[in-house]
């Protein structure tokens, strides 16, 4: 992967600006940086002792990379619009009132799948019980690469994916661009996946897989209450719950709305609802580079926000199969961009000319 050129990804987001542990992390306990001039505007700030990198523009944290020990992955965690307004739910690191207590796997923003190689990745976490644990994966941050601060931020890492017993089965290498234009903040990333040793087999699954578990305000409003199984038939009860300042919609690429953008293919999908007196827009964009491009959409009224390639199978109702492999030693990367917007109205035509000029970069 030659990362000198995704750095043009962050040109496209001018475009943007027509529209105007222990290791628990805490969200409004940080203190700013001191003031940079514009050209240190994103200011990436690491704190190993907390197992994290802070992302701040200006004054106000954006978001955080973590890497918690008692975590089964690292996440973007949290994520702030303009104006310290967090768009991720607080649960399980911070629990606010009113809020879901679901799915504690749903973390911030993460990558990671429901089967590879026939272990669950995507449903890890403290509450998997130990005699339980050799059927999942986990996600090991083992390095910072790098880091830069200026009027956009990166950041690259790598990680391996773990079976039970500690074996690589992947490595992974990651890079976040942090960027800001006028009310939109913009991460760009780009994974690549190396199979070590062995075949590493995706089997078409709807636990995936690029994720952000939103906050309570911007989930749809819904007098639901479900029982949802994961791929190994486990229940998890998501209760019906008051509504009041819950505000939240969702349209894809297509023109489909609400929850029935689930389980539909879609270049784009966005987010929408109010927030402490802000109108947030929250898109995901996929890349036509990606493996299953269009993706599909694991999307959920209760505020999981996701794309998943590889679950084709489950979502077309065996109408179509993936089951992505990589042999040992091949490779695969995916590009994904999440766009969070602040006052402005985020119309159709402008995302699809965004989605375009990011489809375009190789």
């Amino acid at each position: 992967m030659k990362f000198k050129s995704i750095i043009n990804l962050i040109v496209i987001s001018v475009t943007i600006g027509l529209i105007g542990c222990n290791s628990k992390v805490k969200e409004d306990t940080n203190t700013a940086p001191p003031m940079e001039e514009k050209d240190e505007y994103v200011k990436l700030i690491s704190k190993e002792e907390e197992r994290k990198v802070e992302v701040w523009f200006g004054e106000e944290l954006f978001t955080a990379y973590i890497y918690p020990l008692e975590m089964e992955k690292p996440v973007l965690y949290p994520i702030n619009a303009a104006g310290n307004i967090a768009i991720t739910r607080g649960f399980p690191l911070d629990p606010r009132a009113g809020e879901r207590v679901d799915h504690p796997h749903h973390v911030g923003n993460w990558f990671n799948y429901g089967d590879v190689n026939g272990l669950d990745f995507w449903n890890n976490s403290y509450d998997i019980p130990e005699e339980k644990k050799d059927e999942y994966g986990k996600i090991k941050h083992t390095s910072i690469v790098s880091s830069s601060n200026g009027e956009r931020g990166e950041l690259e890492i790598k990680a391996d994916w773990l079976g039970p017993k500690g074996d690589i089965i992947l490595k992974e290498e990651t890079k976040f661009l942090f960027s800001e234009n006028g009310n939109s903040r913009i991460i760009d990333r780009i994974t690549t996946l190396t199979a070590q040793e062995q075949t590493v087999n995706f089997k078409d699954n709807k636990e995936g897989a690029f994720a952000i578990r939103m906050a309570r305000e911007l989930e749809l409003p819904t007098d639901e209450e479900l029982i949802l199984t994961d791929a190994k038939g486990n229940p998890t009860e998501v209760a019906k719950m008051d509504n009041t300042g819950v505000t939240g919609d969702y349209l894809n690429s297509n023109g489909t709305t609400g929850g029935d953008v689930w389980a539909k293919r879609a270049n784009w999908c966005k987010l929408f609802g109010q927030k402490d007196g802000k109108t947030i827009n929250v898109v995901i964009m996929d890349h036509p580079n990606n493996p299953g491009y269009p993706t599909y959409w694991h999307s959920r009224k209760y505020g999981l926000f996701s794309a998943n390639p590889f679950g084709q199978e489950i979502f077309s109702k065996g109408k179509e199969v993936l089951n992505f492999k990589l042999e040992a030693g091949e490779k695969t990367t995916f590009k994904y961009r999440i766009i969070i917007n602040t006052d402005n109205e985020l119309g159709k035509e402008v995302i699809d000319k965004v989605s375009s000029d990011f489809a375009s970069v190789q």
